[in-house]
């Protein structure tokens, strides 16, 4: 089994910001979205922000790209988008000014293992591929918990860590599509595929995310391999 390998915690630079905003992330985030307010409305409860608006925080949104997804999902949803990278929260604002969307998504920067918002604060919290950022896990997990209502959803899903090398090469080479004939965008391609492999090599198994949500009282059941590369994490709050 490969051991976890930490990247740098923070993206902040324009390069990784830009780099990572022209990755073609438009399926999986559908998906994500779609899957989020699946879980959102199981047990009898009622569509998220069909009844009355609701409230979700989005932690390490990057350059807002899913919170954009949800809002057209769901028409109810306003949503707090939460990240420590100054640049990726610009190009959020970039994207979140040009899709008309700046009444129902706002961007806040701050870090994931301490927010201001009070217990319960948020309907739902969502949050996609940051918790391999996190050095400690664990911290970030516990405020998404903290921040969620009583009775409401959290929903994260993550890269799993392969148990080799050479699938990690296989995943790279399967997921980041064709180099472009263009030479002048040979390097951000490169750029992209470095971030996916060391992002890959900096998540965590599903046994290990097992371990860390036990101390939160979150059962083993609410960790699912969910596709060949992501596990999930979907809990209703007690």
């Amino acid at each position: 089994m490969m051991q976890r390998v930490l990247e740098v915690e923070v993206m902040d630079t324009a390069e990784e910001a830009r780099d990572y905003d022209a990755m073609d992330h438009s399926d999986v985030n559908r998906q994500f979205c779609a899957d989020f307010l699946a879980f959102a409305s199981s047990n009898g409860r009622s569509p998220l922000g069909r009844d009355t608006p609701a409230n979700v925080v989005d932690f390490g949104t990057g350059t807002a790209l899913i919170p954009l997804e949800l809002c057209k999902q769901a028409s109810g949803i306003r949503v707090t988008a939460l990240d420590l990278s100054a640049h990726m929260l610009a190009q959020a604002q970039v994207n979140i000014t040009r899709a008309g969307l700046g009444e129902r998504v706002t961007v806040q920067r701050v870090d994931a293992k301490g927010t201001p918002f009070a217990n319960g604060t948020f309907h739902a919290t969502m949050s996609n591929s940051i918790i391999h950022h996190i050095p400690t896990p664990s911290d970030g997990l516990a405020e998404m918990l903290r921040v969620t209502s009583k009775g409401g959803s959290l929903f994260v899903r993550d890269l799993c860590r392969p148990e080799t090398e050479g699938e990690v090469a296989r995943l790279v080479a399967l997921y980041s599509g064709v180099a472009p004939s263009d030479p002048t965008r040979r390097a951000s391609f490169e750029h992209q595929r470095e971030l996916f492999r060391a992002s890959l090599c900096a998540a965590l198994t599903v046994p290990e995310l097992v371990a860390l949500v036990a101390s939160l009282g979150i059962p083993s059941s609410a960790c699912q391999m969910t596709s060949d590369r992501h596990w999930t994490l979907a809990y209703e709050k007690p």
